[in-house]
């Protein structure tokens, strides 16, 4: 999500980077290529046009002259009004209320409200809270299976189905069985439609006036385009929705749905839905995604998504073999396997900073985590004695190793050759060690005449 925005208006502000000083008409020019991005990216017109004029208010005034650096003044101010645009930060989610709290997934059909029912109670499980799923969808083939399923994948309690039940009995039977079971939340997955109609419309409602939920979630597909603003002004308007869940933001959405929902309703998004996995739901950080929209990356997300997946045990295993200068192929392993529990490489990628003015290039070199996949399949095909001897390897094995791992020997030795570059790195950060690595820095790490670069 984001990419093409990204792109679009990086190039903008490039320009007016590069110049000492700015005029009203560069300002004028830039923010009409802005208006343009934002239009494409399928940000309502209201809403573009609001965020234009807030923008020109600030930067053609006293604030932009007087900076030393006019051009990224302008980046600042823009960033600014992209948070205020999107929000204030939303992950928490009302629970304060007398157990059990009711939370209400609305939406339409396919923007993935069950699924997004299962993640939010594995979110809520780690907050040691106990947790009950219930589908009131009578009409989807199977769609009470399916949250019965996703609740038996996440550890958490699963309303039992009695075939015949209307929606808003199954909602009175499930907070009834939430009091008596001593649970503290109770999910309540709704039924919805291809597009919106008013027995949906009363159905959701007669569902909200019986268990007055201090959470109504609107969940949406961040792919909806133009039709967010119909989508979040009619639900807000018939149901009334405390917040916003956007799914699929990790394919090809232009993000306008974000920027428009949040300016139409007036309420906070509270969580992106970043794949299918029961885990792949993070809290939505208005600044942070605004530093990924211009390119500056999402370096904390980062950070936090690491914390949550890096072992610290083998953390440490491997830092204690880094000191002593060794590195062999069972910790390459290791590497790729923690690489894979962090998610979808493009993601991660996506949150480094100016990552998004590689976009094509990016695309060119196909990163996907199938190639981690690969690089594992070949270790794996390799012998304990190989990995933990490299120089073990040599033309005979190269073929049984890529015969077994489904490859050729050039995938063998291109991986080989990256295994050494690794290997002959964690040997200098040995001999280095922690004070040598603060003195040389970077240029402690590369090659003779690279280092130069960096004050070696």
């Amino acid at each position: 999500m984001f990419e093409s925005l990204s792109q679009r208006l990086s190039t903008v502000f490039d320009k007016l980077t590069g110049r000492g000083a700015l005029s009203e008409a560069d300002v004028g020019e830039a923010l009409r290529e802005v208006r343009v991005a934002l239009l494409e990216a399928d940000v309502a017109l209201p809403v573009v046009k609001d965020f234009v004029a807030r923008v020109k208010d600030r930067a053609v005034g006293q604030e932009v002259v007087k900076s030393v650096t006019p051009g990224q003044m302008v980046v600042k101010i823009v960033h600014d009004e992209l948070v205020a645009t999107l929000g204030t930060e939303g992950a928490d989610l009302n629970l304060n209320a007398v157990p059990p709290v009711a939370v209400l997934m609305v939406g339409l059909q396919g923007s993935g409200k069950t699924t997004t029912s299962g993640k939010l109670a594995v979110r809520l499980k780690k907050d040691r809270k106990k947790v009950l799923l219930a589908s009131l969808d009578v009409y989807r083939p199977a769609a009470q299976q399916q949250l019965e399923i996703l609740a038996r994948q996440a550890e958490v309690g699963s309303l039992p189905i009695v075939m015949g039940e209307m929606p808003v009995a199954i909602a009175r039977r499930a907070m009834d069985v939430g009091r008596r079971e001593g649970y503290d939340v109770v999910i309540l997955d709704t039924a919805g439609r291809l597009h919106i109609d008013q027995e949906l419309m009363a159905e959701v409602a007669q569902v909200r006036d019986a268990v007055k939920p201090t959470e109504t979630l609107l969940v949406a597909d961040a792919m909806i385009g133009q039709d967010a603003v119909t989508l979040a002004r009619e639900f807000n308007e018939k149901v009334g929705v405390t917040g916003i869940v956007l799914t699929r933001v990790d394919g090809d959405a232009r993000g306008g749905a974000a920027l428009s929902m949040r300016a139409v309703t007036g309420r906070p998004i509270k969580f992106l839905g970043l794949g299918e996995k029961l885990d792949a739901l993070e809290p939505f950080h208005p600044d942070r995604i605004a530093g990924r929209i211009l390119g500056m990356g999402d370096i904390v997300s980062l950070v936090e998504k690491a914390m949550e997946t890096v072992e610290q045990d083998e953390a440490e295993r491997l830092a204690k073999r880094i000191e002593k200068g060794k590195f062999d192929l069972e910790d390459m392993l290791a590497q790729f396997r923690q690489v894979e529990k962090m998610g979808d490489l493009k993601g991660i990628i996506s949150m480094l900073p100016g990552i998004g003015r590689l976009g094509d290039q990016l695309k060119d070199a196909k990163l996907d985590n199938k190639v981690v996949g690969r690089q594992k399949a070949i270790i794996l095909s390799m012998t304990k004695a190989e990995r933990k001897n490299p120089d073990l390897i040599k033309a005979s094995r190269k073929r049984r190793i890529a015969a077994g791992s489904g490859g050729t020997v050039q995938d063998v030795n291109r991986l080989l050759k990256q295994y050494q570059q690794m290997a002959d790195m964690m040997k200098k950060v040995g001999k280095l060690g922690q004070k040598g690595l603060m003195r040389h820095g970077l240029g402690g790490l590369l090659p003779p005449g690279m280092g130069k670069k960096f004050g070696r």
